[in-house]
């Protein structure tokens, strides 16, 4: 039996538990330099406000106080969801953190126990602890365990937060419930094409062939599938290594100047850099991308990505930023407002495990250099000790006008009790 425990609200729900005035009224978490919507209440979500939408075209709503606005406070989701993983790995030793805020746990010879106390033990004790409210779902398959989780969620006041699908009775009944594009893995792309074959919830999709999925699913969605038959087909995954890192950012306005967004890419690549050894990682593709902004229908529109094969796999700052403004160079064009770029590794191997080539090796002086840096800069403060190309005397900040106090992990602004 699996359990799929998800955070409500996430982000709106860590605003409110260190401010309880936001309790019941509409909250909004905008993205980098508070540019779209990425988190919303359920009073947000009953204004009509969509995922995604850009904050301008609400900024009358924003501005006249209707709703409760907050700038992406990484520091604090990313602690407060630490604080929740770790109390449910006492509930079980295997255990898939899926997301920032979502986790499965395996309750495999658990049979005799009564999982839906477990469950609104699990409730009570990360509410009591953090603050934070959950719902569980449970099944003998994880993506039923989403369909329930879905159910414990969206019928809370009949559910308590907690459902368990353990009947044929129950998984045909909550299937035929469930829209087909609100399937846990089924986008846009397959769901209109399901829609235009009348498969219009989850248990139409299950009637399908097992061929016709896999010739026009792949294996992944025959996969899925299975497993909303109940045949158990999708395991816990190991995730405790990323399969790859991203370091994206929108900027605060459009540039044009080839030297900025050369320094931003070189900064993004520092940081893809120091992630990787982190995990002790290196990489052997670099991706970067570049594009303007989609919402300016007024202004020309270019968007671009190059992937970059590496002659060795490395994780030294200096070589993923020599590849990365490599292509960079490669797909700027002139003429153009651009308003967000990125670079991504992937391709993981070992940092102890390197396969050396005659001709192209990574620099071995980078790996003990690579090491004073990030000594230093974790004993003096971030970006204490960069590279010349990231110009030490400029300091980039994101705009994040309406961020709110890092409470759990900066002494300085914990919060203050009155008595």
């Amino acid at each position: 039996m699996f359990a799929l425990i998800d955070c409500n609200n996430f982000y709106a729900s860590c605003e409110r538990v260190f401010n309880p005035s936001l309790n019941g009224k509409p909250v909004l978490i905008l993205s980098n330099n508070d540019g779209c919507v990425i988190a919303r209440s359920n009073e947000a979500k009953a204004l009509g406000i969509p995922m995604g939408a850009p904050a301008f075209k609400f900024k009358e709503v924003i501005e006249n106080g209707q709703v409760h606005v907050f700038s992406s406070n990484f520091a604090l989701y990313g602690d407060m969801s630490n604080r929740v993983m770790t109390i449910l790995g006492a509930f079980s030793p295997k255990m898939e953190i899926y997301s920032i805020d979502e986790a499965f746990l395996d309750f495999s010879g658990f049979e005799m126990h009564d999982l839906e106390a477990i469950g609104r033990e699990i409730r009570k004790r990360i509410l009591q602890w953090t603050g934070i409210p959950v719902s569980v779902g449970f099944a003998h398959t994880k993506a039923l365990a989403k369909v329930a989780n879905r159910i414990a969620k969206k019928f809370t006041d009949r559910t308590g937060g907690v459902y368990k699908i353990d009947t044929e009775e129950q998984r045909i009944k909550a299937l035929k419930w469930l829209k087909i594009e609100d399937v846990w893995g089924i986008g846009r792309q397959h769901a209109r094409r399901l829609k235009e074959m009348n498969v219009l919830n989850a248990y139409q999709f299950t009637q399908l062939t097992d061929r016709w999925v896999r010739d026009m699913m792949t294996v992944v969605g025959l996969r899925l599938k299975l497993d909303l038959q109940g045949e158990p087909t999708l395991q816990l995954e190991d995730v405790r290594d990323k399969k790859s890192i991203a370091t994206t950012r929108s900027f605060d306005h459009n540039y044009k100047d080839l030297t900025l967004i050369k320094e931003r890419v070189t900064s993004f690549a520092v940081s893809c850099a120091e992630k990787l050894r982190r995990q002790h990682c290196c990489c052997q593709s670099v991706m970067v991308f570049l594009h303007t902004n989609g919402f300016r229908e007024d202004q020309p529109q270019y968007s671009k990505n190059i992937v970059i094969k590496l002659p060795f796999a490395t994780n030294s700052s200096i070589e993923i930023v020599k590849f990365a403004v490599m292509g960079l160079e490669q797909i700027f064009r002139e003429g153009y407002g651009y308003k967000k770029a990125g670079v991504i590794v992937s391709d993981f191997s070992p940092e102890d495990n390197q396969q050396l080539t005659l001709f192209d090796s990574r620099n071995v002086k980078h790996i003990e250099l690579m090491k004073a840096v990030d000594n230093i800069n974790r004993s003096m403060g971030q970006q204490k000790v960069r590279l010349a190309a990231q110009e030490p005397g400029r300091v980039w900040k994101m705009k994040q006008e309406r961020l709110s106090p890092r409470y759990t992990t900066n002494l300085n602004e914990i919060i203050t009790v009155s008595t």
